[in-house]
Parts: C-alpha cells; sequence; structure tokens
C-alpha cells in the first residue's frame, strides 16, 4: 500500500524541464525532473548526465562539493534540502565549491583561508561577471 500511495503522489506532482549552465561548458544540461524533487538530488542528476554526455570540463560525482544557484533569486545557493519547484523557476547554474565553503544544514558560508579572504557573494558576482564577459 505504501508504494501505491506513493505512486499516486508522484502522478499527481508538476514535472518540469529544467536548463542547468555549468561554467565553462559548451551549453545547458536539460532534463525533466519531479517539482517535489529536493536540490541535492538534482545536482546529482546533472553531474551524472554531464558525465554522461562527455562535456568538459570534467566535474566528478561528488554532489557535496556543488552548489545550485538560480540567476533570478540573487546570489545565494539553493539548500540542498529544498524542492526544485519551491520558486518556479526552470533556469539554474551549476557550480563546484570554492576551498572553504562548508556546508552545514544547508546553508552555504565562506571560512577565511591561508590563501586571502573575501565573501562568498564576491566570489560568486565575480565568477558570474567571468562568464558573462567571455561571451
Amino acid at each position: 500500500m505504501l508504494t501505491m500511495s506513493k505512486q499516486k503522489k508522484n502522478q499527481n506532482a508538476k514535472r518540469l524541464l529544467i536548463s542547468i549552465n555549468v561554467l565553462g561548458s559548451a551549453g545547458p544540461i536539460r532534463f525533466v525532473v519531479n517539482e517535489e524533487e529536493l536540490v541535492a538530488a538534482v545536482i546529482d542528476t546533472a553531474l551524472k548526465s554531464y558525465a554522461r554526455e562527455g562535456r568538459l570540463p570534467v566535474l566528478g560525482n561528488n554532489t557535496t562539493g556543488f552548489v545550485l544557484y538560480c540567476p533570478h533569486l540573487g546570489s545565494d545557493a539553493l539548500s540542498p534540502w529544498e524542492r526544485i519547484g519551491s520558486h518556479g523557476v526552470r533556469n539554474f547554474v551549476l557550480f563546484k565549491k570554492p576551498e572553504g565553503v562548508a556546508d552545514v544544514d544547508g546553508s552555504t558560508a565562506l571560512s577565511r583561508s591561508s590563501r586571502g579572504s573575501g565573501s562568498w557573494k564576491a566570489w560568486f558576482n565575480k565568477s558570474l561577471n567571468l562568464k558573462i564577459s567571455t561571451h
């Protein structure tokens, strides 16, 4: 009975075609997800699709080493525990976490490292500016 109710719930959930851009990659990855899917699961699917397609640069498969952003929502990363459909958007950017970034209960924070200091938002904005200026 439990599997029947889970199947019915999944049938009622809305499916979304999402697009995920990866900095340095030739183009976005597109696939269909359930709007109730967690961000962490979407990152996992994106990394697997990216690897299966043989894209460069090679990213690996450690989902905890990546964060997903929505450019329309500002410079804060989406929590790995929130639903992908919770903001009503379909375009995302996948970034590899820079050194010194820790994930604690879905939030991100930049710790001061021996190589320098700065803010998480400054790093993100610099990354976006590099992507925009090279195209």
